[in-house]
């Protein structure tokens, strides 16, 4: 059973036995190719998440009636990538098990591929959401099959043709763009692709992935690998409020690198998304406050 990370997600403090929810953190950017740091996101995010109300306007939900627990980050071996994929998985295992939906805080973008291990497990059927600036399809990278630059084939290797649906995408090599054509569904650049994903996903189980690098520069400079062109703020938001409509079984944000936005705006935005799915997500669960 896990117990409640000292300190927590703003207004994520239910118990585990409570929970329908159940963030974690996986602190790990040992295969990240161009700037590191992505490990200090989870970390950051609970101790600037004090910045935040717990209620969301957009949508008149506040996380303090909601049943979402914060169990804390994983502590990973940084100098073995199949043994940090392995406690990932082992955690988010532990949690689709008992019922409840994993909600991970990474982390360069290969620790997904550690998290959809267990939930493929217990959804066979999973399809993939996948919000990115990067194809993330190379075969390997630099000799690596385990790599932030191969995650979505991992995955593909698991799930197979045609579950797999990436948005925003707008950096790649040649045959990643090749290969996608006949073996997922790429839609580059932007995220007007949304009601075509959301048509094709309806009643199926879906993990859903979001690189905060889908962003552009311009908005979200705060992470290893920024690419211009991305999408706005706004434009996210709407998209991965549409997403976690969705029969959403396990989800995670990834690729926040703080020191590179002394600011925190980054942060803030990574922030304000993750607040705003968690809502959503919960929904349809919550009954709202309890007059006394």
């Amino acid at each position: 059973m896990l117990k409640t990370n000292v300190e927590t997600f703003l207004g994520c403090e239910s118990p585990w036995e409570e929970a329908r929810i159940v963030i974690y953190g996986a602190p790990f950017d040992s295969t990240t190719s161009f700037r590191p740091g992505t490990r200090f996101a989870s970390r950051t995010m609970r101790g600037e998440s004090y910045g935040l109300e717990t209620y969301s306007p957009y949508q008149d939900l506040d996380l303090e009636d909601a049943a979402i627990m914060d169990s804390g980050d994983l502590e990973l071996c940084f100098g073995n990538t199949e043994m940090a994929l392995k406690d990932i998985e082992a955690r988010a295992d532990e949690i689709v098990s008992a019922g409840k939906l994993p909600f991970m805080i990474g982390g360069e973008h290969l620790v997904t591929l550690g998290a959809v291990r267990a939930v493929q497990k217990k959804y066979p059927d999973l399809h993939i959401l996948h919000f990115d600036a990067h194809t993330d399809l190379r075969q390997e990278y630099l000799g690596a099959e385990l790599s932030h630059a191969t995650v979505l084939r991992r995955i593909w290797d698991l799930v197979g043709d045609n579950r797999i649906w990436q948005l925003g995408i707008r950096s790649g090599m040649r045959e990643e763009f090749q290969w996608a054509k006949e073996h997922t569904n790429l839609r580059p650049f932007d995220l007007q692709a949304m009601p075509e994903a959301l048509a094709a996903l309806q009643g199926k189980p879906v993990y859903f992935t979001i690189d905060l690098d889908v962003m552009d520069p311009s908005v979200f400079p705060g992470t290893g690998t920024p690419e211009y062109g991305g999408v706005s703020f706004k434009e996210l938001l709407e998209a991965a409020l549409a997403g976690c409509g969705l029969n959403v079984v396990g989800c995670d944000l990834v690729e926040l690198s703080p020191a590179y936005d002394q600011s925190g705006a980054s942060t803030a935005a990574a922030l304000k998304i993750m607040r705003e799915m968690l809502l959503k997500l919960e929904a349809p669960f919550i009954q709202g406050p309890i007059n006394v």
